[in-house]
């Protein structure tokens, strides 16, 4: 996986080698879904990681756990933002109780998979397409986690370019398991619930319209059980 050295690592600046812009082709989407695949593979010892840790300003729980993902999902990664866009009067006391239902539905949802070496924060932003046709990673709030997450998050703010290709690629060297398209809108609540605590209410539509996706789909699920 291309990542840039780190140069220069101090409190109020962070120095990475300069990666000369190209432009995203099909043939860097492919080599890039195979990558992300490698780097998923390689694993992590347990859910979240042994360091603190920071997605954009705000500090992430990185408290490591035995249990089940999606227990550790709700704790982690979902709660705590909820409560900081609540506090910041970006989501609404009614809003709030609507992601608590997304909550109590999660059980089951991961699968068994090990916990997978994960980006974490993989919007498109995040990743920058090089002139020596690849793309490098940028910015990661990396822990052990699901491997879903960081497709899933790829999928927003307009979708990283030649997605498909990234994706069918991917798939070739990790299959993902059945149902992973259903389960995407739970991968992004997360981030999307940073957005709302560190940006405001700009982003409380996407937020909520995410949340009744999930709903909607876990209750599908039910009645095909």
């Amino acid at each position: 996986m291309a990542v840039p050295e780190v140069i220069v690592e101090l409190p109020e600046l962070l120095a990475l080698d300069w990666v000369e812009p190209g432009e995203p082709t099909p043939e860097a989407a492919e080599r890039f879904g195979r990558e992300l695949a490698g780097l998923h593979r390689a694993g992590a010892a347990t859910f979240g990681a042994a360091w603190p840790g920071f997605i954009g300003s705000l500090p992430q729980d990185n408290t490591p756990t035995d249990g089940q993902w999606s227990t550790w999902f709700v704790e982690r990664r979902l709660a705590p933002y909820l409560r900081r866009s609540v506090d910041r009067g970006a989501l609404s006391g009614a809003d709030a109780t609507l992601v608590e239902q997304v909550f109590g539905r999660l059980e089951g949802f991961g699968g068994d998979e090990p916990p997978a070496r994960i980006h974490g924060d993989l919007w498109p932003g995040n990743v920058l397409w090089g002139a020596d046709e690849r793309a490098w990673l940028v910015d990661p709030a990396a822990h052990g986690g699901h491997r879903e997450t960081d497709l899933a998050q790829l999928t927003l703010f307009g979708g990283l370019p030649h997605l498909d290709r990234v994706l069918a690629a991917y798939q070739e060297g990790w299959p993902l398991s059945d149902g992973w398209r259903d389960r995407v809108p739970v991968h992004q609540l997360h981030l999307l619930l940073v957005h709302t605590a560190l940006f405001g209410s700009g982003y409380r539509d996407v937020v909520v319209q995410t949340a009744h996706a999930v709903l909607g789909r876990a209750e599908r699920a039910t009645v095909d059980r």
